[in-house]
């Protein structure tokens, strides 16, 4: 396991992939990340997006793994006194609610900090804390809609539909952004604090995130009305690109991603195909004649119809060409490369039984990732943790019998 954050704790309260993605990437990284969980109603991440055993969905295996589950219910005196124990060995709040809903159970960042000045409270949501729409409870595609990345229209049919015509800011992937960007900042409030001994209180907006991860994109659509000079934008008349830069159809029916933009991988694919009569189409960057770039496309998807996608991926390593595999469905998982990287695993759940996860991205010398713990059931190291806080047995069950934890 990673042991980069081993002796930072961390507490969530966090329901839905948000919050919970963003404390998976903590708990990735060793920290000991705690999920402050209601007795009644805990993480319905967990019964979302399909089963696999009751209260073992897809997405909390994944979402909740390698944390601990505690419940306490927070609404009474003794829970709350609970939560303050706990809140002495935290370095980080991770709050996963919309607005204040932490601040009205009187465990907001201004009751925290009062209590222990160098907390890092990190806030992340769809909206964001801040702005008119904070306290808007965020489901699915919400964030990414927000950001433009969803552009519609309303068809003859009376149905509104995507709308084709118009440019998307970036793909739905405002969970993993946010995650990211929170996990970052808190990360470099941390090392802030290891020089100032200050904490901070930050707050992470999905929607935020999308836009600043569509950064390509977002630049254009946003300076696109200064540009003065077009020669450099290239031309695509079905938004998938241009004939140098296109996905193609191989011989084996699998398919690749060329990417000759630049004149250099233009110049290795013509003489590496033989095809040097095709060289001149670099003196200008990109093909206007939009009729004359559409034949070209289906002259060069001629050429890549004569070879497998492996047989042109060896091409792309010999003659350095940028084409690469473009995989569709599960396929992606038996692509060599992937399995070199062992960026994806089967491990074992106690109730889900084997599952495929995704591992960590970056490697880390001297350490290997894992799941070192699987995805808590509701509660499960509610005895644990007490117990770690000096409570005896008998006043567990007393605890559990009121319906504190």
């Amino acid at each position: 396991m990673f042991d980069l954050l081993k002796g930072v704790r961390i507490l969530e309260s966090a329901v839905l992939m948000t919050g919970d993605f963003s404390g998976r990437l903590f708990a990735d990284l060793g920290a000991d990340v705690i999920k402050v969980e209601n007795p009644r109603v805990g993480d319905y991440l967990r019964d979302i997006g399909g089963t696999i055993t009751p209260h073992n969905s897809v997405y909390h295996l994944v979402g909740n793994r390698n944390k601990r589950s505690v419940t306490l219910n927070l609404k009474t005196e003794e829970g709350q006194a609970i939560f303050w124990e706990l809140h002495k060995t935290a370095d980080v709040f991770l709050d996963g609610f919309a607005g204040d809903a932490c601040a009205k159970l009187g465990i907001g960042y201004e009751a925290q900090k009062a209590r222990k000045p160098d907390i890092i409270y990190a806030q992340v949501s769809g909206y964001g804390a801040q702005g008119p729409y904070a306290r808007i409870p965020t489901h699915g595609q919400m964030m990414n809609a927000l950001a433009g990345g969803a552009p519609l229209k309303m068809d003859d049919d009376g149905f509104v539909r995507p709308d084709p015509d118009k440019t998307e800011i970036g793909p739905a992937l405002s969970v993993q952004d946010a995650a990211v960007y929170c996990v970052m900042t808190t990360l470099s409030a941390l090392v802030r604090r290891g020089r100032t001994g200050e904490g901070c209180y930050i707050d992470t907006s999905a929607a935020d995130a999308v836009i600043a991860n569509s950064v390509n994109t977002t630049n254009s659509v946003l300076n696109d009305h200064r540009i003065t000079d077009r020669d450099g934008v290239p031309r695509t008349g079905d938004r998938g690109g241009g004939a140098k830069y296109q996905c193609y159809q191989t011989k084996d029916k699998k398919f690749v991603l060329f990417c000759a933009m630049e004149h250099k991988f233009w110049d290795h694919f013509c003489r590496a195909v033989g095809r040097e009569d095709l060289l001149h189409f670099k003196d200008d960057k990109f093909v206007f004649d939009w009729g004359l770039e559409r034949d070209l496309r289906r002259e060069v998807q001629a050429i890549f119809h004569t070879k497998t996608q492996r047989e042109w991926v060896d091409i792309a390593i010999e003659h350095d060409i940028a084409i690469g595999p473009a995989n569709s469905g599960e396929d992606f998982r038996d692509d060599p490369h992937i399995q070199s990287r062992g960026i994806i695993f089967d491990a074992e759940h106690p109730d889900a039984g084997t599952f495929t996860y995704f591992g960590w991205p970056s490697k880390v010398s001297g350490q290997h990732f894992d799941v070192y713990r699987h995805a808590p059931a509701h509660g499960e190291q509610t005895d644990e943790i007490l117990r770690s806080l000096g409570r005896s047995d008998a006043d567990i069950a007393r605890l559990r019998q009121a319906g504190i934890v």
